[in-house]
């Protein structure tokens, strides 16, 4: 039986907040342990957060803009790609790192009380820290081979980060308390994320997408739809901070609104998301 006691509203949203606070160390120390784990008696250790970006750079650079010619179309193709991959590797590694996160916690979930958004939020912790690693790179490729990203473009990056955390974060709550009633939701959270990579403007432009709804004549709606995804919004303004080859045709009309209404849409989102978590969390150990 699923528990739902507990304070509603955001009188309950504040009670969580201030008891995750309470366990700041504790969050820290899970965000270490995580990153440590993670290449865990591996040879080079924290040097594959630099080796795999890399790797995916040279691959989609070479595959998808080479060989099968969608630089054609694209200038500075690589950085394009890379700066899109980027923020969609934050969405992706916080969403199925943060929904995994109770189940794989569950020895402490089972033996000590800590507040359980302690173990969502420590995932998606680790996330931003090998994003953090990801755009180093990243700024690299773009002075060694583009133009260095130092226009007022770079007002986009926080934007852009603030909609993949809030977003990644609110899902991943409800999705780890999901998990531990119904272990398919993993699953089905990788389908999710395979789907949102090739529905977001990464490997081709924003811009294809206006022209063939345009040209098959669709109603202009599903280009709305499709341009306020909030992962789209964060990828277009992902390469708004770092691609310098694009031109405003290449954007939507008022991004920056389209932006900050997706960030409100997304902070309702969250406290949805984690007042859900609130009701489900009461059985998680006898589930576990």
């Amino acid at each position: 039986m699923i528990s739902t006691t507990g304070s509603g509203g955001l009188r309950g949203t504040w009670g969580s907040l201030r008891a995750v606070l309470a366990h700041r160390q504790l969050l820290g120390l899970l965000v270490r342990r995580d990153i440590k784990a993670r290449y865990k008696d591996s040879v080079l250790g924290l040097l594959w957060t630099l080796i795999n970006p890399i790797v995916q750079l040279i691959i989609y650079y070479v595959v998808m803009g080479k060989i099968l010619g969608a630089a054609r179309g694209i200038p500075d193709f690589a950085i394009y790609v890379f700066a899109g991959l980027t923020i969609y590797g934050l969405f992706s590694e916080t969403l199925s790192s943060t929904t995994a996160s109770i189940v794989a916690n569950s020895g402490l979930v089972k033996k000590v009380y800590v507040p359980r958004e302690v173990f969502p939020i420590s995932a998606a912790g680790s996330s931003l820290f090998t994003f953090a690693v990801q755009v180093v790179v990243l700024i690299a490729a773009c002075f060694l081979l583009a133009t260095a990203p130092l226009g007022p473009g770079l007002l986009y990056f926080i934007p852009s980060v603030l909609i993949v955390v809030v977003y990644g974060l609110g899902l991943g709550l409800l999705f780890s308390a999901l998990n531990v009633y119904l272990r398919d939701v993993q699953y089905l959270t990788q389908i999710l994320l395979m789907l949102s990579l090739w529905a977001s403007p990464i490997v081709y432009g924003w811009t294809m997408v206006a022209d063939i709804i345009r040209d098959a004549g669709l109603p202009s709606w599903l280009l709305e739809v499709y341009t306020n995804n909030p992962l789209t919004l964060a990828v277009l303004g992902f390469h708004r901070t770092f691609w310098m080859a694009g031109t405003d045709a290449d954007y939507p009309p008022d991004l920056p609104l389209r932006m900050l209404i997706a960030l409100l849409v997304g902070a309702v989102l969250l406290w949805i998301c984690q007042r859900t978590f609130a009701r489900l969390q009461g059985n998680f150990a006898q589930e576990l």
